[in-house]
């Protein structure tokens, strides 16, 4: 396989654009095939066979595109079919969730580490983190929160403003996730509130680290693309970025992450 191909990364909206930035960031020669799902958002309150039908039109897709990798940029997609999606793939296409690789970097936590998730419905619902986390390390504490109203109030560009703030601040106050030492960002969508989620916990002079998805997905994919020899080592071709349902605030979101407005082309992929 070239490794001057491109790698494909989708998800139901903007969210998975913290995913694709950071992934720039890491893998400057690398080209992006980004597809957004936005005609099917959000995917936390969708049935998980609805979620695996729309993310494998969606991989079959991506692969016209002669892609070498595959990222589902979702944590709710990664719980519901990063397994069924791997057997439907070829078996030389890498595919690479967002769940697993965060799960890896916090296993190594000390043993008296209490980890908060905050995440879509259908994330929280399948105990994915903590089940796979507590596997890994059973010593930790684990305490998960569904947090609904976040992605979509993102995805229609309310955020950093006294709105964001005051959702934040409710959610972050549940109870069980209350005296937490670690906050994972459950869904791509909330990086882009990582400054404000922060500014909470100082506000209220707790000292809680907040842990960024997206840069951890970025240096997993750079290792297994790396270990499979995969890597591009000059410069590919520009970004494509394609969505179901043209959405004013994906555009604006773009202009954050990548310095313009990308051209988004819309592709409809469902009868």
């Amino acid at each position: 396989m070239s490794n001057q191909k491109p790698i494909g990364v989708f998800d139901s909206g903007i969210g998975g654009l913290t995913v694709a930035n950071a992934i720039t960031k890491t893998l400057p020669n690398e080209q992006l095939i980004y597809f957004g799902d936005t005609a099917h958002f959000p995917y936390g309150d969708k049935e998980r066979a609805s979620v695996k039908k729309y993310c494998e039109e969606i991989a079959d897709f991506l692969l016209t595109h002669n892609c070498k990798a595959l990222i589902i940029a979702c944590n709710t997609a990664s719980s519901a079919c990063a397994e069924s999606l791997k057997k439907h793939l070829p078996t030389d296409i890498p595919l690479i969730n967002v769940i697993q690789p965060v799960v890896d970097y916090v296993v190594n936590f000390d043993n008296d580490n209490k980890i908060g998730i905050i995440a879509t419905k259908g994330t929280t619902n399948s105990r994915v983190y903590p089940k796979l986390i507590l596997k890994g390390n059973n010593n930790l504490q684990v305490a998960s929160a569904a947090t609904p109203l976040l992605a979509p109030m993102i995805e229609e560009g309310f955020f950093s403003n006294n709105i964001s703030k005051s959702i934040i601040a409710s959610y972050l106050s549940k109870k069980n996730i209350i005296d937490i030492n670690s906050l994972i960002l459950g869904c791509t969508h909330y990086p882009i509130i990582e400054e404000e989620i922060k500014s909470f916990y100082t506000s209220n002079n707790k000292d809680v680290k907040v842990i960024n998805s997206a840069k951890i997905v970025a240096e997993a994919t750079k290792n297994i693309l790396t270990k499979l020899k995969l890597l591009s080592h000059s410069k590919s071709a520009n970004h494509l970025f394609f969505v179901s349902d043209y959405t004013s605030s994906f555009e604006e979101s773009s202009k954050i992450f990548f310095g313009e407005t990308v051209k988004l082309t819309k592709k409809h992929l469902w009868k």
